[in-house]
């Protein structure tokens, strides 16, 4: 039987796992607006908005940087895991601040970090994660990160 605890990144706890955190842990940040449509019946962001908010905010960072082409690049990222913790309602019409870190950095996979921040709080709204494994547009098999790409990424671990 394996032990939980261990198997958190970086030796954190289960239960730091389920905690708001402040933004100076994050690196980057993006502005994103909500919209109407993001509101379900209970009048706060639906929980899938979250997980395009996180593609959002790291694919818009690499775009800006130069070191995704998401129509003619040879190397992708596809999602293989992803995971969000929710802490406080965000809802339209506010504005979310998205951070984002590298939490580790592979060959050829990226664990990202993202935090989710209702416009100027201190803590994080929701935080999560997701995995890309960087793959070849054509034959789908996991390739090397680019130099260029990894040396973005250095930036934000």
């Amino acid at each position: 039987m394996t032990n939980p605890a261990k198997q958190v990144s970086h030796g954190a706890s289960a239960a730091a796992l389920n905690q708001p955190e402040l933004r100076e842990h994050y690196r980057v940040f993006r502005n994103i607006s909500t919209r109407w449509m993001d509101n379900d019946v209970y009048g706060h962001v639906n929980n899938v908005v979250y997980y395009s908010w996180f593609d959002t905010a790291v694919n818009a960072y690499l775009i800006e940087q130069g070191v995704l082409d998401i129509h003619q690049g040879q190397t992708i990222g596809l999602v293989v895991e992803t995971q969000c913790n929710y802490f406080a309602p965000l809802a339209f019409p506010q504005t979310v601040e998205a951070g984002i870190r590298v939490a580790r950095l592979g060959n050829s996979s990226v664990r990202y970090e993202v935090g989710l921040f209702e416009q100027g709080q201190p803590l994080t709204a929701a935080k999560g994660h997701f995995i890309h494994v960087y793959v070849d547009r054509v034959s789908r098999r996991p390739t090397a990160l680019p130099t260029s790409l990894k040396l973005v990424l250095e930036k934000l671990l």
